[in-house]
């Protein structure tokens, strides 16, 4: 298993601060300072979940806990016996809930956030990190990571059901897995899929309906708790008929060329949308060029048809590194025979259609951190590069919402016809009608602030609603969202006081 981007940079982040405690001249003091309880170090917080009006619960870097029990005028820090960072956080209850992160680390609390056991678990002995917990009740949670983590619990965390993304024989990464992970697919153990599942909502009052989000524009909902996840679609309006070719035909006509020029210049600015080329050959073609014995006819015509096309793109402004081409030739098919020997054959009859043909389109694959719906049909996503995705069909079907800035929206909230979502660099955005238009809070509503907010939640009633973010900063609403005002750090630990 490879290192993750995420854990790439929390290690980096661990071996930075070490470098510093442990260079210089001078002793350094660790000793307790505080009583206990009180919050020393205001460290970077991650989530945070809010079960009613008077109690809360925020989790962060290297396993920081704090818990309010008076509606956030006042916090203290959990005990968890864990220095590993905590991703996500969720409230059952006022007193019952879960927080997940690193190297697959489940905590439960039973006190309100006071003190917190560790569960083990599959992913912990697998390594994974987690990313998203949602607590349906005291006794059912979901937790989703990396790798396609999908596990269940319905006996308080007791126990972990496996419900993992895997990849199958006739899966797409099948053929780019190295031969020793491909070897265990045909011998029926676990490959997981190279995908981060970041975040899992059920309704509260429904809790059969539940969605989950991930990298590369995943998207699952489910109408019956997770029993069965069905994926959902992004809709697009940018499309481009199919090119057609002569037989052994390779260049594009100038009709078709101009079309590619149009097509390029629509996505060129939307950089979270991938270009996927996919080139198909006649049964004709595949007579006369690819014989199984010598396919490298074939594989030329394939391959000259999706260059044509690249060609065109990138001279119209579009980055080469935003091209997917799942038809390119497997130059190197022997390698595969011997472990499969329909390998090859599968690849030709992949690549059969009626008439020569060439695809070209966009792949919905945003990064997805946060998804929350208020009703059985309306829901928003928030995401990577500015994305606000809104689905009015229960997560079926999603369309993109137009932002500004084009900074991280790491967490959205929306009740009624409002919407809140917080991202990177002080990012915040308000919506009014559902999510359908989006713009910046009003003078004097909402605080300045030039750093991440990771997370937000608001109480049933939406009463108290809490931000948090970096270096322990908590903001705090009691108006429904109306207006915030930061009540961590206090004062005078702020920077600048």
């Amino acid at each position: 298993m490879h290192t993750s981007r995420f854990r790439t940079a929390i290690a980096g982040g661990a071996v930075l601060a070490l470098a510093v405690a442990t260079s210089g001249c001078h002793n350094l003091d660790f000793s307790d300072r505080y009583a206990e309880g009180e919050i020393d170090i205001f460290d970077n917080l991650f989530a945070v979940s809010v079960p009613d009006e008077q109690r809360a619960v925020t989790v962060g870097y290297l396993g920081a806990v704090y818990f309010t029990e008076d509606g956030g005028d006042t916090w203290r820090k959990g005990e968890t016996d864990t220095l590993e960072s905590l991703y996500s956080v969720s409230m059952a209850d006022a007193l019952h809930g879960w927080a997940v992160g690193q190297s697959g680390t489940i905590l439960r609390t039973d006190d309100g956030g006071k003190t917190w056991s560790r569960q083990p678990n599959l992913k912990e002995d697998e390594g994974a990190h987690l990313f998203g917990v949602y607590a349906i009740d005291s006794q059912t949670a979901w937790v989703v990571g990396e790798w396609g983590s999908r596990v269940l619990t319905r006996d308080g965390g007791h126990s972990w059901v496996d419900q993992s993304l895997t990849i199958t024989f006739d899966h797409p990464q099948f053929v780019w897995l190295d031969p020793r992970d491909q070897e265990k697919v045909r011998t029926g153990e676990k490959v997981y899929e190279d995908v981060g599942l970041n975040s899992v909502f059920c309704l509260p009052n429904e809790p059969e309906r539940c969605w989950i989000v991930g990298e590369f524009g995943y998207i699952f909902y489910s109408d019956d708790q997770g029993e069965t996840w069905v994926p959902g679609e992004i809709v697009g309006d940018i499309r481009i008929e199919p090119i057609r070719f002569g037989h052994n035909q390779i260049e594009i006509p100038a009709d078709d060329a101009k079309r590619l020029a149009e097509f390029a210049n629509q996505v060129e600015d939307a950089t979270h949308l991938n270009i996927v080329i996919e080139a198909f050959v006649s049964n004709q073609e595949i007579v006369e060029f690819g014989s199984t014995d010598d396919p490298y006819p074939l594989f030329d015509i394939v391959s000259a048809r999706i260059g044509e096309a690249r060609a065109i793109l990138e001279d119209a402004g579009v980055l080469s590194d935003r091209f997917r081409l799942p038809s390119k030739p497997p130059w190197d098919y022997d390698d595969f025979l011997e472990a499969d020997p329909t390998f090859l054959q599968r690849y030709i009859d992949g690549r059969r259609a009626e008439e020569p043909i060439l695809r070209v389109g966009v792949i919905q694959n945003p990064y997805l951190y946060t998804v929350r719906f208020r009703d059985t049909e309306n829901g928003l996503i928030a995401g990577l590069g500015g994305v606000v995705l809104r689905s009015e069909d229960g997560g079926r079907t999603w369309k993109y919402r137009t932002m500004e800035r084009k900074q991280a929206l790491f967490s959205v909230r929306t009740f009624g016809e409002r919407a809140i979502a917080v991202g990177e660099k002080g990012f915040v955005t308000f919506s009014t009608d559902g999510g359908s238009t989006w713009a910046p809070p009003n003078d004097g509503d909402f605080p300045t602030v030039f750093t991440f907010m990771r997370d937000l939640d608001f109480e049933g009633e939406h009463r108290l609603g809490l931000i948090v973010g970096q270096e322990g900063m908590v903001l705090r609403s009691r108006d429904r969202g109306a207006t915030w005002s930061q009540v961590l750090p206090p004062k005078s630990r702020r920077r600048g006081a």
